[in-house]
Parts: structure tokens; sequence; C-alpha cells
């Protein structure tokens, strides 16, 4: 290598761990989250009904797993440290405290596999791949939320929130997750390689 060459090597600036862009699509998906948690149903168990879990999805689909992960991240702090995002506008350390908050815990992760990108050479099993991911996280929030629920409530049993979960949340879970995953992937193709 010429001393040009070396020069240049130890005077170019280093890449930014997170560029503008990044920072702004991280923020704007944060900012997604506190909307649709806003969509919710209360129920007499004191879990309410939301979507949630196509936020997450759509996050991780879109921005990929690190940048997914970043985003729910920064949202569950500003939920954490008072901000009213929460479902029902709710804010506060006693959220992830309390029965619901084995939810929010579980959503990192979530975000992170539904960010996965696979890249077999066969699309079909790419997504067959990504499907797959996105519902492994989905089932792994299910179980940090149950687990918490049922540690918490003293009054249900943890069948009686398995056989609750599978009625009311799981399979429109579902439906949501599959369906933030297609819609994600989509809108991460029209964003192009300035998302990765």
């Amino acid at each position: 290598m010429s001393s040009t060459e070396t020069t240049q090597s130890k005077t170019s600036p280093a890449k930014p761990v997170l560029s503008t862009y990044h920072l702004v699509l991280t923020a704007m998906f944060a900012a997604v989250l506190a909307v649709i948690s806003q969509i919710s149903i209360p129920m007499p168990s004191g879990v309410p009904i939301t979507i949630q879990a196509f936020g997450i999805g759509l996050t991780g689909a879109v921005l990929g797993w690190k940048y997914g992960t970043l985003a729910t991240v920064v949202y569950i702090l500003l939920g954490a440290v008072g901000l009213p995002i929460f479902a029902n506008l709710q804010g506060g350390i006693q959220v992830l405290a309390g029965m619901t908050g084995g939810y929010i815990w579980g959503w990192p992760v979530m975000a992170a596999l539904c960010g996965l990108r696979f890249h077999t050479g066969r699309p079909r099993a790419d997504f067959a791949l990504s499907i797959a991911a996105a519902l492994a996280g989905l089932m792994i929030m299910e179980f940090t939320g149950g687990l918490q629920w049922y540690l918490l409530s003293g009054e249900m049993s943890m069948k009686a929130i398995v056989i609750y979960s599978f009625t009311a949340f799981i399979p429109k879970d579902i439906l949501i997750t599959v369906a933030a995953v297609i819609i994600g992937r989509r809108i991460q193709t029209l964003l192009g390689r300035h998302i990765r």
C-alpha cells in the first residue's frame, strides 16, 4: 500500500454507527408504536386486546433486526420514564412491572426476529423463513406475557391463561403478525438499500 493510500485510510472519517437517516426512521417507528398502542379494547381480565403485535412486526420487518429492535427499545424506555405511550395512555415503570408488562418485555425479541433477512436464493423459502421467524418471536412474546400475567394475577391458573390467550389473543396476533411481515417487506423494498 502506498503512503498516499495509507494517509487517506487514516484520515477518512469513520462510518457513523447510527446515521441521521436511521435515527429518523427509528424515532418515526417508535412514534408509530406509541400510536398503535392506543388502539385497544379493555377486558375484564385486565389484559386488553390490542394490535400492538402488528406494530412490532411492522417495525422489525421494515427496519431489520438491528434498527427494529432499537426502535422498540426506545419506545419502551420512553414509556418506562413516564410518557403515556403504552396502551390506554399509560406510562411508567409500573406498567412494565404490571400484569401486561411481560408482553412488553417480549417485544424487542419479537422485533428482532421479525427483522431477520434470509438469503437462500429462493424467494419463497426466504419468505417462509421470515414468517416462521416472526411467528417464533410472537410466541416468545406471548410466553413472556402469559408468564408475568400468571405470576401477578393470583386469580387465574396458567392453564386458564393459555386457554384465554389462544381464544382472545393468539389467533388474531398470528394474522396481524403475518400481515405486518408482508406489508413491512414491501415497504422495505420501496425504501431500498438505504434501510439496511
